[in-house]
């Protein structure tokens, strides 16, 4: 069975695209035991290694680049160089792009190589990239995606201009509408939210709304520190923030937590063979 591809991009830089997007990933991974894989596709500004304490990856998106290139990743492969931790449920990340300078030498080629074996190597692959599109891993991935999120804030400054200008007026020249994305609202403090609710955002922007969810306070802080897999998964009720987004997208993919309603392994693997094989 061929995985689906999920797209997250940011209605603007730096309100929490990524960390929702892996979030998600990796709530998905530890609630369902099914193949997620997080592709960190920020070509210019790589962090995911950083928030999962990692300072030097052994792989990185630069370094699989001469494969995909070559046209010879595969889906075993590319299980092989995804990062996994103990803590993090299963989950395999591709970390990003470590040399900037290259980013502008990215085909669309080698994108549509690396969600091929995404696919084949994992049922569900997030891909979280830029939230401009100036760059083939944004492009691409959003012409390919089976479902496309545009993340943003209440905030006027954040859902605006930006995605007139890059979702609407250039994601049109690649044929996708505004209406094709689904909008994942970040609420916070008064101070980030600014007041806008999704009605309004959605009437703004000309998205479809998909759910609200609110960042936990002092979560940044784990960021910096390079500390997220061990916040997930320290208390139930920390991974527990993203369910907004993973318990929707898992039910429109008929991939609900039912495996968590038994404590029986061999109906627990049983159940996961089904759902791979549908």
């Amino acid at each position: 069975m061929t995985g689906r591809l999920a797209a997250f991009a940011g209605s603007t830089p730096n309100i929490g695209t990524s960390l929702t997007a892996l979030g998600t990933a990796y709530r998905i991974a530890a609630t369902t035991e099914l193949r997620v894989g997080y592709l960190c596709l920020n070509l210019k500004s790589a962090k995911s290694h950083l928030y999962l304490g990692v300072d030097k990856p052994e792989v990185t998106l630069d370094g699989v680049r001469p494969e995909l290139r070559a046209r010879t990743l595969t889906g075993d492969k590319l299980r092989q160089y995804a990062f996994q931790s103990p803590r993090m449920g299963g989950l395999s990340v591709l970390f990003g792009n470590m040399a900037r300078e290259q980013a502008e030498y990215y085909e669309p080629e080698d994108m549509s190589q690396l969600f091929a074996a995404a696919r084949d190597a994992f049922d569900l692959t997030i891909a979280d990239v830029s939230a401009y599109w100036d760059n083939a891993a944004t492009v691409c991935a959003m012409r390919e995606a089976d479902d496309r999120f545009l993340v943003t804030t209440g905030r006027l400054s954040h859902f605006q201009e930006d995605v007139h200008k890059w979702t609407g007026q250039v994601g049109s020249m690649f044929g996708i509408a505004p209406e094709q994305f689904e909008l994942v609202l970040l609420q916070g403090n008064e101070r980030i939210s600014g007041g806008y609710r999704m009605k309004e955002v959605r009437k703004e922007t000309g998205c479809i709304a998909f759910t609200e969810m609110k960042l936990v306070e002092n979560l940044h802080l784990q960021l910096d520190s390079g500390r997220l897999d061990e916040w997930l998964s320290a208390q139930e009720r920390n991974a527990a923030s993203f369910d907004p987004v993973a318990n929707k997208l898992l039910h429109r993919l008929n991939w609900t937590k039912r495996l968590q309603q038994t404590d029986r392994p061999w109906l627990r693997r049983l159940m996961v063979h089904r759902s791979r094989t549908r």
